[in-house]
């Protein structure tokens, strides 16, 4: 003879019940009420599907668009090559407004074109550094972060991903998005920086609002 406890799930509660199993013969012993643990792990387990298809959403459409661009100038798209091997100059895609190109460049540095000056030992810098803080901001998201962080933070790591997988396939970034006045252009960046970008604005705005919304 066995006793088995089963639960029945009601709104916030759960009904906690032990039946006594003798073969086919099932006898109810016991009834009561069990914390509701179930409900909140189906709702963290939405939560963390919404987190994840932001993440790859952003690393998907970051390097189709890349991909793209490779597939225009090389008639390919291979899985891994050296940067300057496999596009050895910029160029210049097209103009689609009088302040917007579409361009083709390398960047072994950070988003937005920083830290070139690091030279030949960029990529790896880079690819060290940016694992380490993608890691970090993941650890965070996944694990302590508030509900006002975590779409911001997950634009942030799906951006960080979608450079760091051209680090990794490349030794450098595709930059292509050239915004200019004049002679003065921003540096290029590309879908992935965006991503990290909006992600940062939505994250300092979050918090201020979420601070505005204790005061209150």
């Amino acid at each position: 003879m066995e006793t088995r406890p089963f639960f029945i799930n009601r709104k916030s509660n759960l009904i906690r019940a032990h039946i006594c199993a003798h073969g086919n013969d099932y006898r109810l012993l016991t009834i009561g009420w069990a914390p509701a643990i179930f409900p909140d792990m189906g709702k963290n387990m939405k939560n963390t599907i919404k987190i994840l298809s932001i993440i790859f959403g952003a690393i998907l459409v970051d390097q189709i668009s890349k991909g793209i661009l490779l597939y225009m100038l090389t008639g390919r798209v291979p899985f891994a090559a050296p940067a300057w091997e496999l596009v050895p100059v910029p160029y210049m895609m097209g103009q689609v407004t009088d302040f917007f190109n579409i361009v083709f460049t390398w960047n072994p540095g950070a988003s937005f074109s920083l830290f070139r000056a690091l030279g030949e030992a960029a990529p790896l810098i880079m690819i060290v550094a940016t694992g380490a803080i993608i890691g970090f901001i993941a650890y965070h998201l996944f694990m302590r972060a508030a509900s006002f962080e975590k779409w911001p933070l997950a634009l942030i790591v799906g951006g960080a991903l979608g450079n760091l997988i051209d680090r990794l396939r490349f030794g450098a970034v595709v930059d292509f998005l050239d915004f200019h006045i004049g002679a003065w252009h921003w540096p290029a960046f590309n879908i992935a920086d965006t991503c990290i970008a909006v992600g940062v604005a939505l994250y300092v705005l979050n918090w201020f609002m979420n601070k505005k919304k204790k005061k209150s």
